[in-house]
């Protein structure tokens, strides 16, 4: 599984330098995971701007701007959150796209939403597009198997942008 995660990174990597585009990102569940992987192969400074850590739901609002609506009404599992993480990371950089996660890795219930329960985002000039998971694996595996969809979703995005 890690050299396919390998590739994967060599493609993004490749399509982001080829035009000359930045990315950032904000995670939450993946706790650093997703920026660590993006970051593996040497010369990802040509494109990775920055990676931020948002774990917390008052994290969230205090680093990022997340509404305090979309807290309290959709709460931090959700795709609302996820796309606002996305876009909001996006426009404090300045990035030509951005990639956001939020979800529950397990064991228990978060806000009444099931364990394995993830949003990715990714936001680019095409706009801010969502995804959810549904991972039934330990914690461990929640957090490396959302990491590894986040990035088949960004080279999707990317390819299409």
């Amino acid at each position: 599984m890690f050299q396919k995660t390998i590739d994967i990174v060599g493609r993004i990597h490749k399509m982001l330098i080829m035009r000359g585009a930045t990315i950032s990102v904000a995670e939450s569940c993946t706790g650093g995971m997703l920026s660590h992987l993006l970051t593996l192969l040497p010369g990802s400074s040509a494109f990775f701007v920055t990676g931020i850590v948002v774990y917390s739901g008052k994290s969230k609002k205090k680093i990022l701007g997340i509404s305090r609506k979309t807290l309290t009404s959709y709460g931090v599992v959700s795709s609302e959150t996820a796309k606002e993480m996305a876009e909001k990371v996006r426009a404090l950089t300045g990035t030509d796209f951005s990639i956001a996660t939020t979800g529950n890795l397990g064991p228990n219930a978060i806000e009444g939403k099931e364990r394995g329960l993830i949003y990715i985002a990714v936001s680019g000039s095409f706009g801010t597009e969502v995804r959810a998971l549904r991972l039934s694996g330990d914690r461990q595996a929640n957090k490396e198997a959302a990491s590894l969809q986040a990035l088949k979703f960004l080279l999707e995005a990317l390819k299409a942008a």
